[in-house]
C-alpha cells in the first residue's frame, strides 16, 4: 500500500503543537495596512488556536498528525 500524503498547503498553514492543539496564521494584515493602527497591527503578528469547530476538518489533511511536534 502506498504512502498517504500529508497537504502540503495545510503543512504551511497551520501548526499542531505537542498537546495536539492546531495553530493558524492572524489574518487580516496582507495589504492596505496604512490606515492601521500600530497596535492593532502588533495584535496581528503570530499565531492563535483554530476554531474548534473546524478542527476535525483540518486534521484530516495530516494522516501522520500523532508524529508531528
Amino acid at each position: 500500500m502506498p504512502k498517504m500524503k500529508t497537504n502540503k498547503a495545510a503543512a504551511r498553514r497551520f501548526k499542531i503543537t505537542g498537546t495536539g492543539k492546531i495553530l493558524r496564521r492572524q489574518c487580516g494584515k496582507r495589504h492596505i495596512n496604512e490606515w492601521m493602527a500600530p497596535k492593532v497591527k502588533r495584535k496581528l503578528r503570530g499565531w492563535a488556536a483554530l476554531a474548534p469547530e473546524l478542527k476535525k476538518s483540518v486534521l484530516e489533511l495530516f494522516p501522520y498528525r500523532q508524529y508531528m511536534r
